[in-house]
């Protein structure tokens, strides 16, 4: 699908009014709204079913732009010259005089900043004039989106304008890496790989566990990206009656429906994949999903960590 310049207009003059649209990134498409009104960032904890206690990234233009939102130490500054625009979000500390509401930090004194790499995000924050909250456009806990289809099967009439820039490219969410102070630390993995990020800051980067009831990054819910059926990794056998999630060219016999993330084992098509085809495996209604072994180096650590959450137990 092609944006123009009126729907980045329409779409400018409902994040001023306060109301949600769903743009693309090269990541998943994002809830957008206006991150300095309160207002307009609780309506996307409304519309998601998203706990408060679990921040949001906001997206801007530019470096310039997120330092006037945080403080950026070294390691901050080298990750954000090297990776923006990009898969990669940074969380720092609030600056003193940040405008963004209180609520995309859930109560921490820190912010998850990115400056998004897809030409219509670009075109939506320049023409809008504001730093954007966006999580991921469809109901919290569920698979991300990664059509403007998927974003309108999962929050329908609850955004005001859905921007639909064609299937993304990355497929997966961004990284996010804390730089506090203290040495950098991978929050989650995501589209830049952890490979990069090291070779930028040359030395390995901590990956500390989290806590899901007080996540200091989105995506450390334990319970996450899931579709509704259940979901069973490491298969190397489908049960009857079972769907299957494959990778690579030797796929175990089956008799249900089946997709492939990569006949030939890439890890870049497994990553744009993911999404969705899980949500495609998830209309043909079935009670589990079976998902072949997949690689955890490069794109694949972050891959595996999604496919994790998504078979963890559910909430009640």
């Amino acid at each position: 699908m092609t944006v123009t310049e009126e729907d980045i207009d329409r779409a400018a003059a409902a994040l001023k009014r306060g109301e949600l649209v769903a743009f693309p990134t090269e990541t998943v498409y994002g809830l957008g709204a206006d991150a300095t009104s309160d207002t307009a960032v609780a309506a996307i904890f409304a519309a998601k079913k998203r706990p408060r206690f679990n921040p949001l990234i906001v997206h801007v233009a530019s470096l310039e732009a997120a330092m006037a939102l945080g403080r950026f130490d070294a390691d901050a500054l080298a990750l954000a010259r090297a990776f923006w625009p990009g898969p990669l979000s940074l969380v720092v500390p609030r600056s003193a005089g940040c405008a963004a509401s209180l609520l995309v930090s859930a109560g921490l004194d820190t912010i998850a900043l990115r400056v998004p790499a897809h030409p219509v995000a670009q075109a939506l924050i320049a023409a809008s004039g504001l730093p954007i909250a966006a999580p991921s456009a469809n109901v919290s806990g569920r698979i991300s989106p990664t059509t403007a289809a998927h974003v309108r099967e999962s929050l329908g009439d609850a955004v005001a304008v859905i921007l639909d820039g064609g299937p993304t490219s990355v497929g997966l969410e961004s990284t996010v890496v804390a730089c506090l102070g203290g040495p950098a630390r991978l929050l989650r993995p995501g589209g830049a790989e952890r490979a990069h990020i090291e070779a930028v800051l040359d030395r390995q980067i901590e990956s500390p566990g989290g806590d899901p009831e007080r996540p200091a990054s989105p995506g450390q819910m334990e319970s996450h990206y899931a579709p509704a059926a259940g979901v069973r990794l490491e298969a190397r056998t489908v049960a009857p009656g079972e769907a299957l999630l494959a990778f690579g060219p030797k796929v175990p016999p089956h008799d249900g429906p089946m997709r492939n993330l990569s006949p030939s084992g890439d890890l870049n098509e497994a990553a744009a994949n993911l999404f969705r085809f899980l949500h495609e495996l998830d209309t043909e209604r079935v009670g589990t999903i079976a998902v072949m072994p997949i690689p955890r180096d490069g794109l694949g650590e972050a891959i595996n960590d999604r496919l994790r959450r998504a078979a963890a137990p559910r909430p009640e």
